[in-house]
């Protein structure tokens, strides 16, 4: 029988956003629920999540854990905000928002090698619970007084974040490949000789191979990683030679923004306290 509140969304909130029991009561309970889901997504991946293989770890029936949550999507919600909650706090020695905006997707990609399901969480409409909002919240603070505006500050933060599931994702296919075949990866490609040996027509190909630039091929994570904040530090930077060229909305005079910290919005603090009364006397 279905569960009318598997398609209620402000139900699925309830779940993520409930509050934590202090201590354990024996039996079922959905936070033993959601650790069993996680430990069989991380050894067979989302594919190999089911309500009835979470029962069966557990020792109960599927129905019994129906009563706890209404469905696999809410569960998948749940799993996921509870392995963000074990990502170390952020440290609060970091300088500067380049290396916090790093630190959080250093974070985020030792998480998803823990559990690389993480990033087979798909789709435009799972609910965030307080773990996942919390990071995304501290993830944005990082370049919010960068000079960039709101907008670009959103745009930013997705960017490393779908960069990292990207990544990420590159992981989960390898490991459903290798438990699916029996065979590794580099045993896979080391054995496509018939491939190798028709590469030779193909000069530029054949110029990097011999030149060794097959040989110890960059770590994509570490690469990609340092290009995406690069692009970053480059808007940034643009947006700051821009605003040199600003003036103060009431005298006029060149402002320049300053280096860190929210942009002026005026020249001077009299200037501003003039907008003020000039706003409330219309």
């Amino acid at each position: 029988m279905k569960d009318d509140r598997a398609e209620d969304p402000d139900h699925g909130v309830e779940l993520l956003w409930r509050e934590r029991e202090q201590e354990p009561r024996p039996g079922l309970s959905l936070d033993r629920i959601v650790r069993a889901a996680i430990e069989l997504a991380d050894a067979d991946g989302l594919d190999g999540l089911s309500m009835r293989k979470v029962a069966e770890r557990l020792g109960f029936t599927t129905m019994s854990l129906y009563r706890h949550v209404p469905g696999r999507a809410q569960l998948i919600d749940l799993m996921l905000d509870a392995a963000i909650g074990e990502a170390a706090p952020p440290a609060a020695t970091e300088d500067g928002w380049r290396a916090r905006l790093e630190s959080c997707a250093r974070r985020g990609w030792e998480l998803r090698k823990r559990h690389p399901w993480m990033a087979e969480v798909r789709g435009s409409r799972h609910l965030p619970g307080p773990n996942g909002v919390a990071a995304y919240d501290h993830m944005l603070s990082t370049v919010a007084d960068t000079g960039l505006s709101p907008a670009q500050v959103i745009a930013a933060v997705n960017l490393v974040g779908s960069f990292v599931d990207a990544e990420a994702l590159t992981l989960v296919e390898t490991a459903r490949q290798e438990r699916h075949s029996g065979v590794s990866e580099q045993e896979w490609w080391g054995a496509r000789d018939t491939l190798y040996q028709r590469l030779d027509r193909y000069p530029t190909i054949t110029a990097l191979w011999e030149t060794g630039g097959y040989d110890e091929p960059e770590n994509s994570f570490e690469f990609g990683l340092a290009r995406v904040l690069d692009g970053i530090e480059m808007l940034i930077a643009t947006k700051r030679d821009e605003s040199c060229d600003e003036t103060c909305p009431v005298c006029g005079r060149p402002m320049t923004q300053p280096a860190s910290g929210r942009p002026r919005v005026y020249c001077s603090r009299a200037c501003q306290q003039r907008a003020y009364r000039k706003r409330i006397n219309g």
